[in-house]
This record gives structure tokens, sequence and C-alpha cells, in this order.
């Protein structure tokens, strides 16, 4: 027997009527019998084509309030009959059930009405339940039945049904069977993390539809793939794809600029998902400027990103910089006329939507999942540990370090001054080679850190780092405490007129 299967009935029950008209069309030109329901009965009946009502089938009419419309042994028997099975077809005879060839279904956007800030009430009514059950059943009889499961899928079941009068392959229903179980599987995912949205079940699922393949992983013998949807955040505006590398780091670079979304003109440069450079002025051109000179070696090939509009002036200084990409809620015409001078540089609009609560990664033979690190360091949180307390100018130094200490690899110190970065030192096993680190590293560009900040993103088990610290000139730091030896350090502190606050939060990040 062959595995070609010829369309002659089809039932349709959708929520969007985009691009159904066609497929209705040529349905009803190729001689199928098209059974319906609701507003898919009226809108094919609108175009002048004939309809049967499921009512019809069944004896039944909708029920509920709509929430019961096609559960009937008539509509499914229809669907999951196995037609090469003499049992099977003998039984709809005898009960008078129409086979049906092929089920199209749009389910209620569920996804959609928990974005939209509905009611609890609204959100519930949009889960699915005579349509998702099509869609099981459907697929699952893929031998003899082809299921058009999304709006994505109607172009092509169209050319499929147009190129060959009708007629499907056993490999087509397969494939279309796949896509309905994925989207079966990503709606059922969705209603659960809805409920289970304060983790009462310490359950994981993650259903992400939107995948691309990307050139390569984080080295080019390394595969590489994106799940997400990149263009809900952002506004791509010129440039070539970007990269597993680049996304990594534009991760990185719009975490570390939410700390600063509401603030003066903040200008960040980054390589590598940590800063770089990183400055707050008047101007968003300065800002640049003070940024750029962190770091300007490490500023080549990174990922540049503004908290407002990049001008003219900014853009022109921009240009001087190779960089891979740049992130700013907007550009003036002018500013983007001059950098997409570079035909690779990617320029990217940063949307105003939330990110995600949680971080996942990959460990061992499973995944690690944890809260994102929400807490944001601010005035009122800092408890002085010692005699000498921060001046108003390094209070906001301090705050300023903290938030880019956050965002930074550990163990890590970031050392700042006037709301600028001097320089940090990141990823390091040991913190006082992560200050060390910073230390060379300010002293290199020529930075004064007479007078400047220190923060840590933990404690401090020993004084040597605060006393090195004093030693370069820093005058006041900030870190979480809680070392069994606190007292040693805020003793020197206080010995050496050097301010300490403690903020009582670690930002440990991995």
């Amino acid at each position: 027997m062959s595995n070609e299967k010829t369309i002659k009935s089809a039932l349709i029950s959708v929520f969007s009527k985009d691009g159904l008209e066609p497929i209705v069309k040529k349905l009803n030109e190729q001689g199928v019998t098209i059974y319906s329901t609701g507003g898919t009965e009226k809108f094919i009946n609108d175009l002048g084509i004939d309809v049967v009502p499921v009512e019809d089938v069944t004896s039944y009419p909708s029920i509920l309030g709509g929430r019961v419309k096609t559960l009937h042994p008539k509509v499914f028997g229809g669907i999951l009959n196995r037609q090469n099975h003499d049992g099977d077809v003998a039984e709809l005879a005898e009960y008078d059930i129409p086979q049906i060839d092929v089920v199209i279904v749009d389910l209620y956007p569920f996804e959609k009405t928990v974005t939209s800030g509905a009611s609890q009430q609204d959100i519930i009514e949009k889960i699915d339940i005579g349509g998702i059950s099509l869609i099981r059943a459907a697929a699952k009889n893929f031998a003899d039945v082809i299921c058009v499961s999304s709006v994505d899928d109607y172009a092509e079941f169209l050319e499929l049904i147009s190129e060959n009068n009708g007629t499907l392959s056993e490999a087509d229903r397969k494939r279309f069977a796949a896509k309905a179980f994925n989207v079966s599987s990503h709606y059922d995912t969705a209603i659960f993390n809805y409920f289970n949205k304060n983790h009462e079940e310490a359950v994981l699922k993650i259903s992400e539809t939107n995948g691309k393949v990307l050139r390569y992983g984080e080295n080019p013998h390394q595969r590489g793939f994106f799940f997400g949807n990149f263009d809900e955040l952002f506004t791509k505006l010129h440039g070539k794809e970007l990269s597993y590398n680049n996304l990594l780091d534009v991760d990185a670079a719009v975490n570390l600029m939410n700390e600063f979304k509401n603030d003066a003109p903040t200008f960040a440069i980054l390589k590598h998902n940590n800063a770089c450079g990183l400055a707050q002025r008047d101007t968003l051109h300065q800002a640049y400027v003070d940024a750029l000179a962190g770091d300007p070696v490490s500023a080549f090939g990174g990922i540049l990103i503004s908290n407002t509009e990049i001008d003219l002036a900014t853009a022109e200084e921009i240009h001087k910089l190779f960089c891979e990409v740049v992130i700013a809620p907007s550009f003036s015409d002018e500013a983007l006329d001059v950098l997409k001078g570079k035909k690779n540089r990617i320029l990217l609009i940063l949307n105003a939507i939330e990110l995600p609560e949680t971080t996942v990664r990959t460990c061992l033979n499973g995944v690690l999942v944890q809260d994102k690190d929400n807490v944001t360091d601010t005035v009122e949180d800092l408890k002085n540990a010692t005699n000498t307390t921060p001046t108003d100018s390094e209070l906001e130094d301090l705050i300023f370090a903290s938030k880019i200490c956050k965002h930074t690899k550990s163990n890590t110190i970031v050392l700042a001054k006037n709301k600028q970065l001097c320089a940090s030192g990141t990823g390091q096993t040991s913190r006082v080679d992560a200050l060390n680190q910073a230390i060379h590293k300010a002293q290199s560009f020529n930075f004064d850190l007479n007078g400047a900040a220190m923060a840590s993103d933990a404690f401090f088990p020993f004084p040597d780092c605060v006393e090195i610290a004093k030693n370069a000139g820093i005058t006041a730091v900030i870190q979480p405490g809680g070392s069994i030896k606190d007292q040693l350090s805020i003793d020197y502190c206080n010995d050496n007129n050097v301010a300490m606050v403690m903020t009582g939060t670690r930002h440990f990040k991995h």
C-alpha cells in the first residue's frame, strides 16, 4: 500500500485567521469536505465556501461558553482511526463517524495573554483544551492524518497541497507531526511555568522555539546555537551576524548597563564579558572619552554600550575605534550615518523589555539554576565599619565601583575615581592578585589613585588588601563583610584613616 494520502476532509478550528483564506480556497477547489466550529466556521462561510458545522457531526452544540466544542468521540474517532485497520474502519461505519484527513488548529495565545498583564481569569481562559487535544491526536496518527498546528506552517502546507493536488507523503505528515509535538510541548511548558512561577515545585522546564544556528561556538571547531527571541530585545540596524562570543558580551553589556539605565549619561566598553572602561559624565561624548581612557588597548574589538541616545559627537569618536558592537536606546540620524561607515560594525537598539529573573547553566550531567543577582548596593544599604566615614564624593564612587564589581568575574577588585573606572582585577584565584592587577593596570594608564575608591565582590579574610590599597593612595573601600577576621581589616583602616563600608551582600560572579 502506498504511504501517500490524498486529503478528502479537513477539520479547521483556529484562533487567528491570518493566512487561512488561501488554504480554505485551495481545499475547496480540490473538493475537500471542510468541518469547522464557531468563529472559524463563520469565517469560512463568509468566504462563500460550504462548511459542515461540527455540531452537525456530534449532535451537540458548543457548550460551557465555548469550552467544549470538539471534545467528542465522533471528532476524535475521525482523527484517530487507523485506515488500514479493518476493525477501525468498521466502527467508523457503525457509528457514522466521518474520516478526517487533515487537522488545522491555531491555539489560544496563552503566552501573549500572560505577557500582556491580563487578569488570572483571562489567562486561565486562554489555556486551550480542545485545540491541544486535536493536535496531539492528529500528530499521533500521522500515518493517516496531517496536522497543521501553527500559523507559521500555513505557507508550507499550502505549497504542498498545491504542488501535489492534495496528496501528501508519509515523510511530510511525520515532519508536520514533529512540528505539532513541538507546539504542544512548548504550550504545556509555558502553562506549567506560569503556575510554578514561584518555584513551589523544584522542576526545570525550558522551551525555546526560536533557534538560530551560529557560525560556530566559542571556538571555530565548536558548533553554536542561540535559542531565544533576539528581535524582541534588540532592533538591529546594521552590521554582520552576531557570533556566539558577541552574544555573550552583549548579554554582559546589557546586564551591566541596567545598573545605570536611569542615571546621567554613562558609557561602558566590555571585553570578554568584563568592563574595561566605564564612565559617567554630564555629556555622553565625555563619558565615552573617559570610558575609553580606562583601557584603550583592551577596547580594541570590544562591545560598546550607552544608557542614552548616541549623538553625532560621540559617534565620531567611536568611529575612530575598531569595535564589534555598539548598543544604545537610540541613535541620532547623523550618528547612524557615521557608524554605518564600517560595514561589519553591529549597531543595536536596546528595546525596553524585562530580562529573565533566573540564570541557567550546564553543570556535570545536569544544570544549575539560580535567582538572578538583582541586588544593587545603595547608600542606604551601607554600614560604616570604620571611624573614618566616606565623603559624599567617595560614597558616589563606592556605589559606582560596586555596580561594576557586581558584573565582573570573581575574584575581582574594582578601582574607581570621579565616576570613572580606573581599572579592575578580574577572574583571579587570589583577591590580592586581583588588587595588584588592578593597581598595575591603573598605573600603566597613568591614573592617579590618590583618593580613589575600591570595591571587592567578597570579604577580605586578611588585612593585606586594605594595606596594599592604602599604599596605592586608595582612601575608601566597599565590601560585603562577613569574615570572622573582619576586625583585622577594620583595625588597619582605623589606624590609617581609610574609610570602609560594608554592604552585607556578596556579589560572586563565576
